[in-house]
C-alpha cells in the first residue's frame, strides 16, 4: 500500500467509467488508480478520450456510468469535498485576459476563501515556484504561450492540493522551461498524487513512474515506462558502426547467431543493427563475433527500446498490451 506523509491508499480511483455523447462512446469501461507519491502518465492518440476522462475526474463532466473517488470521497455524492483535494491544469488553461498575472492569482486565492495575509503568501509562493516573477504586472492576454501555461500551473498549485491533474503541462514551453516544470513536478510528487495527460513520450520516460495508455476510450496498457521499453522490438538490439564500409559476410554471420531475429543496414552503408528474438540480450554474442572476425568496429550501441514504436503498436491494436510482453 502506498504511503506518503501520512496518506494511504489510492488518491484517485476510477472504476468502470463510461462516457457517452449520444450514440458515440468516448470512454468505455475504464478503470485505474493513482496513488500518493506517484506521477502517472496518461497517454493516447488524439481523440482517445484522455481529456474527457480528466474532465470527469475533476468534476467538469458527469460520467454516464461508473465511479470516481477522490481522496476517499465519491465525486458524485460528495463533489465539493472531492474537488477541494484537486489542483487542475486544463487544456488551454483559460484565464481572464484583462487581469495581470498577479491579479488573476489573487482572484483565484479569493475564490478559494483565503484571507489577505494567506492570499499574499500563497500567490507569492506559486509565482516563485513557476518562475512568473518577470510578468506579474503584465496582462494575461499579452503573455506568451509558455507564460500562460505556467500561469495555469500556478493557479493549479496555489492551494497546495494533495492531487494534481494536468493536461499537457509542458505544452508550449521551451526546453529550459520544460526542465523547470519537470523538476517542479518531481519535487511535488513526494507528497502528492499527480496525473499527467501528455502526447510527449519523452515526458513519460523523464518524470512518470507509471503509464496508462488508452485508445478509442479503452484501456490498452497499465505499467511502468521500463515495461513499455521492454516491449519494443528494438529492446536489446545491438548497433555496430564500422570504420569504413560494412564488412563482407557481416550481415549473414550476424543472422546465423541463434538469438538474432533480423539484421538491418543503414542507408549510409556503415551501420548494422541486429534485432534480438523476444528482447533477449545479444551484446555478448555480437561482440564475440566481431572480435573473432576482426571487424573494424568504430562504435557499439545497445538499444533500450523506443517508446514511440511501442505506442504506435499498442494504439493501433485492438488487443490490450500486457507489461513484459507484446500486445
Amino acid at each position: 500500500m502506498s504511503q506518503v506523509a501520512g496518506k494511504t491508499g489510492a488518491a484517485i480511483e476510477v472504476r468502470s467509467l463510461h462516457k457517452d455523447f449520444g450514440a458515440f462512446t468516448a470512454v468505455r469501461n475504464l478503470s485505474f488508480d493513482v496513488r500518493y507519491g506517484e506521477v502517472l502518465g496518461f497517454l493516447g492518440p488524439n481523440g482517445a478520450g484522455k481529456s474527457t476522462t480528466m474532465k470527469m475526474i475533476t468534476g467538469f463532466l458527469p460520467p454516464t456510468r461508473g465511479r470516481i473517488r477522490i481522496a476517499g470521497s465519491d465525486l458524485v455524492r460528495q463533489p465539493l469535498q472531492a474537488k477541494r483535494q484537486i489542483g487542475y491544469l486544463p487544456e488551454g488553461a483559460p484565464a481572464y485576459g484583462d487581469m495581470t498575472t498577479s491579479a488573476f492569482l489573487e482572484f483565484i486565492a479569493r475564490v478559494r476563501g483565503y484571507g489577505r495575509t494567506e492570499r499574499r503568501r500563497r500567490v507569492g509562493e506559486s509565482i516563485a515556484r513557476t518562475h512568473l516573477d518577470s510578468v506579474i504586472h503584465q496582462p494575461v492576454d499579452t503573455l506568451s504561450k509558455g507564460f500562460k501555461r505556467r500561469l495555469g500551473l500556478a493557479q493549479a498549485i496555489l492551494h497546495d492540493p494533495p492531487i494534481l491533474v494536468m493536461d499537457e503541462p509542458t505544452d508550449g514551453l521551451d526546453p529550459n522551461q520544460k526542465h523547470e516544470v519537470r523538476e517542479l513536478i518531481r519535487d511535488m510528487a513526494r507528497d502528492k498524487a499527480i496525473l499527467i495527460s501528455t502526447h510527449i513520450l519523452e515526458e513519460v520516460d523523464a518524470i512518470c513512474g507509471r503509464a496508462v495508455i488508452i485508445a478509442r476510450g479503452t484501456l490498452l496498457f497499465d505499467g511502468t515506462p521500463r515495461q513499455l521499453l521492454d516491449m519494443s522490438d528494438l529492446h536489446n538490439a545491438v548497433r555496430l558502426r564500422f570504420d569504413g564500409g560494412i564488412p563482407a559476410q557481416a550481415q549473414r554471420l550476424l543472422r546465423e547467431l541463434g538469438e538474432v531475429a533480423a539484421v538491418t543496414a543503414d542507408a549510409d552503408g556503415r551501420q548494422l543493427t541486429a534485432l534480438p528474438r523476444n528482447g533477449t540480450p545479444i551484446i555478448r554474442q555480437v561482440t564475440q563475433l566481431a572480435r573473432r572476425e576482426n571487424w573494424p568496429v568504430e562504435q557499439v550501441f545497445v538499444e533500450a527500446g523506443q517508446l514511440d514504436e511501442v505506442f504506435r503498436r499498442i494504439t493501433t491494436s485492438a488487443i490490450p498490451a500486457r507489461p513484459g510482453g507484446a500486445p
